[in-house]
């Protein structure tokens, strides 16, 4: 669904529906599992830079819910997660501060995303703001033990018959440290 800065001008855009898994591409991150119901309002906001110097910014303020499935950061199964976020955004048409002198940006600049061609694409935003939604690290369980570093194996399933390889040298200094702390206890 795409938000045109001419509709919006003539009035705020309100929005309530549900996507599909699959209507929106989270790569590698993250897989959509049912729908996922997004709602919210867009407006424009005019930014008036000088007489004649006016910016279009877009609001979008709104909220989303649904369950992804993201892979577990030790054995790579999937774990499913619900999300729900509330999100409050301001996008700039894309140039608008290009011929800007060089400043620091305010705190509140550092939140403005920026548009192209006239339009707002509500599956774009929604994308990343399920992506930094999304925990940074998930386990599938607390003590997963993860994949054999060799052969690949989930450890968690079935036990593999590697052996243990040579240890890295870099860390033969620390070898004997646990058993030399536990002795002077």
């Amino acid at each position: 669904m795409d938000f045109k800065v001419v509709e919006l001008e003539r009035e705020p855009i309100e929005f309530d529906l549900e996507l599909a898994p699959g209507a929106i591409d989270f790569g590698q991150e993250a897989e959509q599992i049912g729908p996922m119901a997004s709602a919210g309002r867009v407006e424009v906001l005019h930014e008036h830079r000088g007489p004649k110097d006016i910016v279009a910014d877009i609001r979008l303020k709104g909220r989303f819910a649904g369950n992804f499935q993201v892979p577990c950061a030790r054995c790579v199964e999937p774990v499913e997660i619900p999300l729900a976020a509330e999100f409050d955004l301001i996008f700039r048409p894309a140039g608008a501060d290009s011929e800007a002198p060089e400043r620091s940006i305010t705190a509140p600049e550092t939140e403005i995303g920026y548009y192209q061609k006239d339009s707002l694409s509500l599956e774009d935003v929604l994308r990343e703001q399920v992506l930094l939604s999304l925990p940074v690290r998930t386990l599938c369980k607390p003590d997963c033990k993860g994949l054999c570093p060799r052969c690949g194996e989930n450890r968690n399933i079935q036990a593999c018959s590697c052996e243990e390889g040579p240890s890295d040298p870099r860390w033969q200094a620390l070898s004997g440290l646990r058993s030399r702390i536990e002795s002077e206890k």
